[in-house]
């Protein structure tokens, strides 16, 4: 019996035919250092003008060398700005800190991003990642009187491999007792190391980034333990025993892609666990449909429910 899709939205479908070699449907092992060398970061400097921004470079104190973060920041705004502590995406082997950088600042007109250049596996496996944001976190709040940012409305996001890294930072956070974060907007986020899930098996082999890509990019973070009984929370979210006590949470992902079911069943624990937590569930896109094609109806209404959710998050601080 043949397994059936959930249609692609067409405008998001029309461009995946048309950009198949942007599209990455499985990655092998072996294919990692293939997919490094087509990625082409994007000019952050073209990013942040066209954004009316300044950016400048950082370099926190991680554990294991310095941690070099990118700090983007609107001009000409003299009072300190809420932030974005930014976690770019690519399956935990691949990416840049330039990486998605123009949709944060897309999201969050008026706020500042920090974008954090994170190790990649399998190179640096975990906890090096999460480390690394954590580091740059603590580092954030200690310089945020001399960045112009305001150390008490700060919100950890990130894409795809970064979503799930920030959902494991919020995690770390409560369970450290490290600085406050506002909220966490987690952008289809790889939460769960297991792999297991219905729309994992649904959609193997169709859209982008599937099981077999997800094996990949756990397995490079975790070895063998990926999978297995024993992944802590710090590196699979999906695993944490409790969702409560957790900052508010904003979580998107499409109905056609790998991370449809974790997504929703990780919003529902935070539901049941007294949590705050919004979900979206994009019909018709793929995994990453929004940075594929921005100029899709359906793309434009996610960003929009994003800057919507962190306008309301602010809204509920200062009420």
């Amino acid at each position: 019996m043949s397994v059936r899709l959930p249609p692609f939205d067409p405008e998001i479908a029309a461009v995946m035919l048309d950009k198949a070699e942007l599209v990455v449907t499985a990655l092998a092992p072996d294919e990692i250092g293939a997919l490094r060398a087509r990625a082409t970061p994007p000019d952050i400097q073209a990013v942040v003008a066209a954004a009316a921004c300044t950016v400048s470079e950082h370099h926190a104190p991680g554990p294991d060398g310095d941690v070099r973060v990118l700090v983007v920041r609107p001009e000409g705004v003299p009072e300190p700005v809420p932030v974005l502590l930014h976690l770019h995406g690519g399956g935990l082997v691949v990416g840049d800190v330039a990486d998605n950088v123009d949709m944060a600042l897309d999201v969050a007109p008026g706020w500042a991003v920090a974008s954090v250049e994170y190790r990649l596996a399998p190179e640096s496996p975990y906890p090096a990642a999460v480390e690394d944001a954590y580091a740059a976190l603590v580092w954030l709040v200690a310089k945020a009187s001399d960045l112009g940012v305001d150390p008490q409305r700060v919100v950890v996001t990130g894409v795809s491999a970064g979503g799930g890294l920030a959902a494991a930072l919020a995690l770390l956070v409560r369970d450290r007792g490290g600085p406050p974060l506002l909220g966490q907007l987690l952008v289809y986020p790889m939460l769960d190391d297991r792999n297991d899930s219905p729309s994992t098996h649904q959609m193997a082999g169709a859209g982008s980034w599937d099981r077999t890509a997800n094996a990949t990019g756990w397995g490079a973070y975790l070895g063998a333990a990926a999978g297995g009984p024993t992944t802590p929370p710090y590196a699979s979210a999906s695993r944490a025993d409790s969702l409560g006590d957790l900052p508010p949470a904003f979580i998107d992902v499409a109905s056609t892609e790998t991370f449809r079911d974790e997504c929703v069943q990780y919003a529902a624990r935070l539901w049941a666990d007294g949590g705050d937590a919004e979900l979206h569930v994009w019909p018709g896109g793929c995994h990453g449909f929004d940075g594929l094609v921005p100029t899709a109806r359906l793309s434009r209404a996610a960003r929009a429910a994003r800057a919507s959710w962190l306008t309301r998050l602010l809204a509920r601080r200062h009420g």
